[in-house]
C-alpha cells in the first residue's frame, strides 16, 4: 500500500540501455533557487532521451521533448504499474505509488477511473466555487487582522485546498489538521525515516477505513458517499480496497500539489513586478497567469510520472528497451523551445495552455478542474485584498523542503 517501506538491503536497480546515451545524471535536478527552473533543463532537449539516477539510486530514462512526452503518456507500452521485478523506485524507503493490490493500467484503471469520475463531476466542482470563495475570504480576513509579515503557506496556500478537498470528500473540518502530517510522510523521499512513514500511513489507513464505515452508516452529499454508492449499488464493481485506495489518494495528493502551486505561483508573480503590474491592470489575465505558473511546474519535478516499458518503443531514432524505467518529463516538455517562445522567461501574456503539468491521456489529473478553480479564485482575491502585497524577503532567500517529492516551500513570507 502507499507508504510501505522497503528493506534497506535492496540494491539500486539498473536500467537496460539499448545504446550509449551517456552517464546518468542525478534527477530531480537541483534548482538554482526556489523559484527558478533547474539549469539542466536548458538545452536538455538536444537529446530525446537522457539517462538519470533517481533518489533511490535506481536508473531511469528521462524523455525530454514535448511531442515525445505527450505521445508516451498515451502509449500503452509505457506502463504505470511499477510492481515489476527490476522496476525503478522513486525512493529507497517509501513505495509511494507502488501498490501490488492496485493495477494502475487499462483496462482495470479505466474501469475504476470511470466509476470514480462519475462521482467527481464538473458539476460537483462547479458547486464548490461558492465554498472556495467563502474559505478564501475567511482566510484573507484572518490574515489581514493578524497583520504582516505573514507566511503565505500557513495563511492561505495550505489551509485552502485541504479544507476544500475535505469538504468535497465529506471529511469533518475538525480533522483537516491530521492530513498535513500524513501527506508530508506519504510524499517523503528522504525527509523521514521508514518507521515514521509506516506509522503515519497506518494511521491514515485506519482513518480512511473508519470514514468509509461512517459514511456507509450515514451517507451524505459528498464524494466518499457517492463512491460508496458506486461500490454498493453496482455489484461491487468498485472493490472495497479500491474504494479505500482512491479516497486515500485523493485526500493525500489532492491538496498538497495545489497548496505548493498556489503559494509558489503567488511568490513567482511577486518576484516579477512587471508581470504583476500587467495582472493588476487587468484581472481578466488571471487564467493565463495561472497557466503560466503551472507551466513553471512549481510543485516538484516529474519523478512521480515514473513508468515501465513493457515492450520496445522506437522514438526519434532511439529505442527505449523493454524493461526500462522511463520518466516522461513534463518539466522538460514545459520548457521546450519548439513549443514555447523563450520558455525560460516568465510571461503571463503567453499561451501556456499546452503545458503538461496535469499530464494527458488515461492519467490526466482528475482534480485539474478543482485545482484551477482554487488557484484562480485565491490568486485574484489575494491580490485584490492586498494591493501592496510583496515578498518580505528577497526571492533568492525562499527555501524548499529537501527530501520531499513535491519540494514544497518551507515558508513564503509576505507583507503589504
Amino acid at each position: 500500500m502507499p507508504g510501505e517501506t522497503l528493506p534497506a538491503s535492496e540494491t539500486p536497480r539498473s536500467c537496460p540501455f539499448s545504446s550509449g546515451p551517456g552517464e546518468p545524471r542525478r534527477y530531480p535536478f537541483p534548482r538554482p533557487s526556489a523559484l527558478e527552473v533547474p539549469r539542466e533543463l536548458t538545452g536538455l532537449r538536444e537529446r530525446p532521451v537522457v539517462p538519470v539516477t533517481l533518489p533511490s539510486g535506481d536508473h531511469a530514462l528521462l524523455v525530454t521533448r514535448h511531442a515525445d512526452v505527450r505521445r508516451l503518456l498515451t502509449d500503452e507500452r509505457l506502463s504505470r504499474n511499477l510492481n515489476r521485478p527490476g522496476a525503478a523506485r522513486i525512493a529507497r524507503n517509501n513505495r509511494m505509488f507502488q501498490d501490488p493490490k492496485i493495477d494502475p493500467d487499462p483496462p482495470e484503471h479505466t474501469r475504476v477511473r470511470r466509476l470514480v469520475m462519475r462521482a467527481f463531476t464538473p458539476t460537483r466542482v462547479e458547486s464548490l466555487r461558492p465554498h472556495i470563495h467563502e474559505v478564501v475570504d475567511e482566510l484573507l480576513t484572518a490574515m489581514e487582522k493578524r497583520g504582516g509579515p505573514a507566511d503565505l503557506n500557513e495563511a492561505l496556500a495550505f489551509p485552502l485546498p485541504i479544507r476544500v478537498i475535505c469538504r468535497l470528500l465529506g471529511v469533518p473540518e475538525g480533522d483537516t489538521a491530521l492530513f498535513r502530517s500524513w501527506t508530508d510522510h506519504f510524499l517523503s523521499v528522504s525527509r523521514f525515516p521508514p518507521e515514521r512513514i509506516r506509522a503515519a500511513m497506518a494511521d491514515m489507513n485506519r482513518y480512511i477505513a473508519e470514514l468509509i464505515a461512517a459514511k456507509r452508516r450515514s451517507p451524505g452529499d459528498d464524494l466518499v458517499s457517492d463512491m460508496i454508492r458506486v461500490r454498493d449499488r453496482e455489484d461491487g464493481r468498485l472493490a472495497e480496497y479500491e474504494l479505500q485506495w482512491w479516497c486515500r489518494l485523493l485526500l493525500l495528493v489532492g491538496y498538497e500539489t495545489t497548496a505548493t502551486q498556489l503559494g509558489g505561483g503567488v511568490a513567482l508573480l511577486l518576484a516579477h513586478p512587471g508581470q504583476l503590474a500587467l495582472l493588476r491592470e487587468d484581472y481578466g489575465r488571471i487564467p493565463d497567469a495561472v497557466e503560466e505558473t503551472l507551466r513553471w511546474k512549481l510543485a516538484g519535478s516529474s519523478v512521480s510520472m515514473l513508468r515501465y516499458a513493457v515492450d520496445d518503443i522506437e522514438m526519434d531514432g532511439y529505442t527505449i528497451p523493454k524493461g526500462a524505467s522511463v520518466i516522461p518529463a513534463a518539466d522538460s516538455a514545459n520548457q521546450d523551445e519548439t513549443v514555447f517562445d523563450r520558455p525560460e522567461v516568465f510571461d503571463i501574456t503567453r499561451d501556456a495552455g499546452r503545458h503538461l503539468t496535469f499530464s494527458v491521456g488515461p492519467h490526466f489529473c482528475v482534480g485539474a478542474a478543482l485545482a484551477r478553480a482554487e488557484l484562480q479564485i485565491a490568486t485574484e482575491a489575494l491580490l485584490r485584498r492586498f494591493p501592496g502585497l510583496r515578498l518580505a524577503v528577497p526571492p533568492e532567500r525562499l527555501r524548499r523542503h529537501e527530501g520531499s517529492l513535491l519540494e514544497a516551500f518551507t515558508e513564503i513570507p509576505v507583507t503589504w
